[in-house]
């Protein structure tokens, strides 16, 4: 396909035919694939013109030759049949691989058969003929096929339209020339339009193509630009947040001890200053070798960094660097294993830029393996290049990062969470170190096995006589000449690791110890600050440690420091992530939190104080203010605990102050309607008598009345002595709760104070409410006889509100149940209605004092809680059971007399 889409373009338009033939195969795949989406498109079009046109000749045929019109009209319908078929095949698999070949037929096609009718009627002579100038402007409107194929149509319809008209020619009448001549005229004369203009066509069609092929490409040149510089813009803001943190956290573990040294009140033992001392030398190596890794990094870049080839014993060289590295390995609990072939002899080689390159590797297989695990250095010799491997059995590189890890300032693990410090310059160095000496370097890994770095180098013979440099060892005391000096200190921060041992990085189990000063919880990942902070503020603060994010939120929760001094790059957890999660926890939302950080860009201010931090300690950092903040926020969190433990003290006091003058109110009213109905009672019971006086009278009276009429008058005088024997009942229990007793706990009959509550409220609950009750005449319960009245005329009068409000569905009916049973130890009383029932977000505050659902005026909210406070004090509970929108239970439960005498023993 494609070799013949070259071929066309060649034929169509020579100087884009070049550019083509030399065109890259992607253009040529590109270009095809667009030709051929083309070709179906227009190829569907003309079957689609075929197939609607070829049937509407026939109006033609009716006009012209009336008397062929139906066989006419049998061959167009036979051609839009075969070009029906044709269109079936584009919408084919088949059809879309070889949609070059069925395009000819498209035009050849309705030639052909327009042919078959001039052969039928004169010939030559056809006006039919104009038939074929329609087709072949059809190729060159519609089709817009390639030159080549416009040309093979055009003269594939010329010689349709000479083997039409034989026939009419070879006849014995007389060739009318003229007819003839100018029908080939119009039909080559319209081949030739028809060839040009496709060639015409073609040559802007290949155009375009180009042009916006180049575009795409540019396009897809200039997102693939974009994208790398978005990366790379991202690498050097990450690798100025890591130099920044590797540059300050050294600088601040020089100068704050240093500070800590000159103070002239500082009183500091021996100890404490050769601490700091050696706090101070140890971040000034690392500071120098972070510095010289960037000065042969600028130096590689610009190509003034030389190759200094000496004569070095490989053998010698390899275990010497090895066992430079072992006192750090054992540190970290590690197995050091150097395996180096006997006799490698003596290589040229730049033995500085080889130590350097070699123990980049074996720090960072230290680094990256945990202990218990091996770390093996080999050494071996080919004919023409000497390899240096380094192995470990650490967390290994996944598969997709292989590829990036000698790109500079890439790390695998690029977070503010990281834990392992660096700034992506070791493994780039390692590569451009070996290769500007005509060697290579490469890694293999498998995640959670270890992974191997293979160093190879040309193997170059040393000049006959050179002098063979040894390796050369560190020197811990200073030396007496300058160069010698310097030189021993450079190669004492090239085997500066800047990791601490494995017993440094384990950190005991704190308590909270008793003492009034103010626990501080210090967070940070770098040995040497944890240890140097904790000097400082252990004189005025109770110390807890943290090494990493996590750790931090656990000690947080679980001791409640006062305050928290939290780095902000650590592992597990950055110091923000720690801010979140501290302020998301109800126990730890209030304790102050100080950032430090080594970036002092307004952005990572404002992103600390939405997450939540106090205070901002940029490094590096003046010990004074750091102490003067910690005081500050300190006394600032101790009296805001304070003031919030005093306003808790306060509400509690004003909310028992509420429901003291509550139940003093209520006190008042019940002694105020007591005077009132004491009034009552005694102005109802002096017509009482009368009235049962009277009654005794007429029942006397009515014994001598006839027979007849004897039994109407005896029913009367019975209804108005159960009337008045109700009205004294009722007078009754009203005496006994406005006037109750002592309030002593008795067996009280449950069905008699159910029945008077029931007569108190009668007027709400007759005729609307259907009440059944299951409760035995003998079932009683412990209780105060008049509190228990109370409590019944709470329950009952709640579960009337609720039927009353309730609109019930057709065939529902409000029921008010109310049980009494005696079962496995337990004595309960059940008051169950189908009202409206409580919402969940109100069922854990019913029996809170002063809390109610009910519109202002309709309740005090004290009643169940006075219900709840009173079945308590006899010695029983009060449940709940309800479904919103079905029922509501409320269960009074006691322990029977045996159950509650053998709890009593068994306590």
């Amino acid at each position: 396909m494609i070799r013949a889409l070259t071929s066309i373009l060649r034929f169509a338009a020579p100087a884009e035919a070049d550019r083509a033939r030399d065109a890259d195969p992607e253009f040529l795949a590109a270009f095809a694939d667009e030709d051929r989406r083309e070709r179906l498109r227009i190829g569907k079009l003309g079957c689609a013109l075929v197939i609607l046109l070829m049937p509407l000749g026939f109006l033609l045929d009716m006009a012209v030759y009336p008397g062929d019109a139906p066989k006419f009209f049998g061959l167009r319908i036979l051609c839009s049949a075969v070009t029906a078929v044709l269109l079936a095949l584009h919408y084919t698999a088949w059809g879309r691989r070889h949609v070059f070949w069925l395009g000819l037929p498209i035009a050849l096609l309705p030639a052909g058969f327009i042919g078959l009718m001039i052969a039928k009627n004169h010939g030559y002579l056809s006006p039919y003929y104009a038939g074929l100038n329609l087709v072949l402007i059809a190729v060159n409107v519609v089709a817009r096929w390639s030159v080549a194929e416009s040309l093979g149509i055009t003269c594939g319809i010329i010689l349709i339209y000479v083997a039409a008209s034989l026939p009419e020619v070879t006849r014995a009448s007389p060739v009318q020339w003229d007819h003839l001549i100018n029908n080939f005229y119009f039909l080559g004369l319209t081949g030739v339009i028809v060839v040009a203009g496709n060639a015409l066509y073609n040559q802007l069609r290949i155009r375009e193509f180009t042009l916006r092929f180049q575009l795409n490409r540019n396009q897809q040149l200039l997102e693939e630009n974009n994208r790398k510089l978005r990366e790379l813009d991202e690498i050097k803001g990450r690798f100025f947040a890591n130099i920044s943190h590797e540059l300050r956290t050294p600088l601040t573990l020089l100068l704050a001890p240093l500070e800590a040294l000159r103070r002239p009140a500082a009183h500091l033992t021996e100890g404490e200053v050769a601490d700091h001392l050696q706090t101070m030398h140890a971040n000034g190596l690392r500071l120098l070798k972070l510095i010289n890794d960037l000065l042969d990094l600028v130096r590689l870049e610009s190509g003034r960094m030389e190759v200094r080839r000496e004569s070095v014993a490989l053998q010698e060289f390899v275990s010497g660097i090895a066992n430079s590295a072992r006192k750090l390995a054992e540190d970290r609990r590690l197995r050091l294993d150097i395996q180096v072939m006997e006799n490698l002899g003596l290589m040229s080689v730049d033995r500085d830029k080889l130590e350097k390159a070699f123990l980049n590797l074996l720090i960072n297989a230290i680094k990256f393996t945990p202990a218990g695990g091996t770390i093996t250095c080999r050494a071996s010799r080919s004919d023409t290049e000497a390899v240096l491997q380094v192995s470990d059995t650490g967390i290994g590189i996944p598969a997709e990062s292989l590829p990036r890890v000698f790109d500079r300032f890439w790390q695998a693990d690029a977070s503010s969470q990281r834990k392992h410090q660096g700034v992506g310059i070791g493994l780039a160095l390692v590569k451009e170190l070996v290769e500007i000496q005509g060697g290579t370097v490469d890694v293999s890994s498998v995640v959670g096995q270890g992974t191997t770095f293979t160093l190879r180098l040309p193997w170059i013979e040393p000049k006959a006589g050179a002098p063979v440099v040894e390796v050369p060892l560190v020197e811990t005391a200073p030396s007496s000449g300058g160069e010698a000096w310097l030189a021993n200190l450079y190669r004492r921060a090239e085997l500066f690791s800047g990791l601490s041992s494995l017993r440094d990085s384990i950190r005991q189990v704190e308590t909270s110890a008793p003492g009034n000063r103010p626990r501080i919880l210090i967070a940070d990942d770098e040995p040497d600050m944890l240890r140097f902070l904790r000097s400082q503020l252990a004189p005025h603060f109770q110390v807890l440690e943290a090494v990493d994010g996590l750790q931090a939120i656990e000690k947080a929760t679980q001791l409640l420091p006062d305050i928290i001094l939290c780095d902000m790059m650590m592992p597990e957890r950055d110091g923000l992530q720690v801010c979140r999660e501290l302020r998301g926890r109800v126990g730890t939302r209030g304790l102050p939190v100080v950032l430090l950080t080594a970036r002092a860009d307004e952005e990572t201010k404002i992103a600390g104080l939405e997450a939540g931090a106090d205070d901002f300690l940029t490094k590096p950092f003046s010990t004074v203010e750091l102490h003067i903040r910690l005081k500050n926020l300190v006394e600032s969190h101790r009296l805001q605990r304070d003031l919030a433990r005093q306003k808790q003290i306060l509400e509690s006091t004003i909310e028992e102050l509420k429901e003291t003058e509550m139940q003093l109110v209520q006190s008042e009213k019940m002694a105020s309607l007591g005077r009132l109905s004491a009034g009552v009672i005694h102005e109802i019971n002096n017509p009482l008598n009368y009235v049962k006086t009277g009654l005794v009278v007429l029942g006397r009276q009515g014994k001598q009345l006839p027979e007849s009429g004897r039994s109407v008058f005896e029913g009367v005088i019975q209804d108005i002595n159960e009337g008045v024997e109700r009205v004294v009942r009722i007078v009754s229990d009203l005496r006994k709760f406005s006037h109750p007793g002592d309030g002593g706990v008795t067996e009280v009959r449950v069905a008699e104070s159910i029945a008077s509550a029931l007569r108190f409220l009668a007027a709400e609950w007759r005729g609307n409410i259907t009440v059944e009750e299951e409760v035995a005449p003998g079932f009683t319960i412990p209780a105060s006889p008049d509190k228990l009245l109370q409590v019944f005329l709470n329950l009952i009068q709640n579960s009337i509100d609720s039927l009353t409000a309730k609109t019930f569905p057709e065939g529902e009916f409000p029921t008010l149940r109310i049980r009494a049973v005696e079962e496995a130890g337990r004595r309960w009383v059940s008051v169950w209605d189908n009202g409206n029932g409580i919402a969940p977000a109100h069922r854990d505050k019913i029996f809170d004092p002063f809390f109610t659902t009910k519109d202002v005026g309709e309740g005090t909210g004290l009643g169940l809680s006075l219900c709840y406070r009173m079945v308590t004090e006899w010695g029983g509970r009060i449940l709940v059971n309800t479904e919103e929108g079905r029922y509501c239970e409320f269960r009074i439960e006691f322990a029977t007399a045996g159950a509650a005498a053998e709890s009593d023993s068994h306590q």
